[in-house]
């Protein structure tokens, strides 16, 4: 075979080759979405980009997710980027910017210091939940002005895509951050 043939066929399987494992590592281990709207304030930006690991093991409370939309948000987008506050058989309750699991205040270590709209503490209250098996209870960072799991209930397991594990872009440029 002519040398020159044989390094454009080299080039041509080396290609195929990257091609197949991006496709195969975006479709079942990462995916980049991007944060649509302001309810994570100031953690995360309206239009950063994020990565999202879809392997990630079990859920904690204080992850971020993305997940698909709960049928109970009518019009809203079609994936959400939420915090996890409450995991499968706890009771939630709370109001203003204070959660209770089980009746007992939850410490939000992961909670920036919020500012302007988000720092009021006359957001929505939280009826109390019992979440069931294989739920999650979601809201916000910035609790005022977040449509969360206070306005539609709980989002299930098989809706979450994956945890937020990196931001990768922010303002028009690069800017890496590790969750």
């Amino acid at each position: 075979m002519h040398p020159k043939l044989c390094n454009i066929l080299g080039w041509l399987v080396v290609i195929l080759v990257a091609l197949l494992v991006a496709t195969g590592t975006r479709a079942y281990a990462i995916q980049t979405c991007y944060v649509p709207t302001a309810s994570m304030s100031p953690t995360l930006m309206p239009g950063d980009r994020i990565i999202v690991d879809k392997l990630a093991g079990s859920i904690h409370r204080g992850d971020i997710v993305v997940f698909r939309n709960v049928p109970a948000d009518q019009g809203g987008p079609p994936t959400l980027v939420k915090r996890v506050v409450g995991l499968p058989g706890d009771v939630v309750s709370g109001s203003g910017n204070q959660v209770f699991i089980d009746g007992k205040p939850l410490a939000q270590p992961w909670l920036p210091p919020l500012t302007g709209n988000c720092r009021t503490t006359q957001s929505m209250p939280i009826t109390t939940t019992k979440i069931t098996a294989d739920h999650y209870f979601v809201m916000g960072d910035c609790r005022a002005i977040s449509d969360d799991s206070r306005y539609w209930g709980t989002v299930p397991a098989s809706n979450i895509i994956g945890k937020v594990e990196i931001i990768a872009w922010r303002n028009g440029h690069p800017w890496f951050h590790w969750f």
